[in-house]
């Protein structure tokens, strides 16, 4: 690759794209505006972004819409239900409070992009208030001070057409969970793994 393409300065990045367009400016808050959280207590599904002494991580979570709570408009609190226990985000956190967060609503293109800063809490009434419909209890949540907060158009959306039922993917025409996780250690038995998942009903998550 020719060295000498390479952009090195966010001048050259200005020099390139020229200016922002007025709106992506306009749409820049400091808290979440009451259309904000509405987009957000409609969201079942967000990708947080964490950074820590062992590098980044970009993590889904999930839940019925709303399980990121709107407590104020500059506050968001999202319980951290079972997964698989590697901690990766929760660990960032803990060293590097900054965080990203990116909610989705299905059948809507647009997306909602929060930034801010977090901490880990294991506050007893706090978590309490998150029991799901089986009365469990999540062992810790993620509290977020919202720094900015804005909406981005439904263009990625749109090119992607991932709400497009005519662009979905049959699932068996890719690896399962389990085949892909014995590619990375022969010794894996994702046979099992996979017949597991299917009699539960539910994959952890990453």
């Amino acid at each position: 690759m020719n060295d000498q393409a390479r952009i090195s300065a966010p001048e050259m990045l200005r020099d390139l794209y020229g200016e922002p367009v007025p709106a992506s400016l306009v749409k820049e808050m400091t808290y979440l505006t009451d259309a904000y959280a509405a987009f957000i207590k409609a969201s079942p599904f967000v990708v947080i972004s964490t950074s820590g002494a062992e590098g980044l991580d970009a993590s889904p979570r999930g839940g019925p819409p709303g399980f990121v709570r709107v407590a104020d408009k500059k506050t968001l609190i999202l319980p951290d239900r079972s997964g698989n226990n590697r901690v990766d985000s929760l660990s960032n956190v803990v060293s590097d409070p900054r965080i990203a967060m990116l909610f989705l609503v299905p059948g809507v293109g647009e997306t909602m992009r929060v930034n801010g800063t977090a901490r880990v809490s294991v506050e007893p009434d706090l978590l309490a208030s998150f029991a799901d419909v089986n009365g469990k209890i999540p062992r810790s949540a993620i509290i977020v001070s919202i720094d900015r907060a804005y909406v981005h158009c439904s263009q990625s959306l749109a090119r992607s057409k991932l709400w497009d039922q005519a662009s979905q993917v049959e699932r068996k025409a890719l690896p399962s969970i389990g085949q892909m996780l014995q590619a990375c250690r022969a010794e894996f038995d994702g046979a099992a793994y996979d017949k597991r998942n299917a009699e539960e009903g539910d994959t952890p998550e990453d």
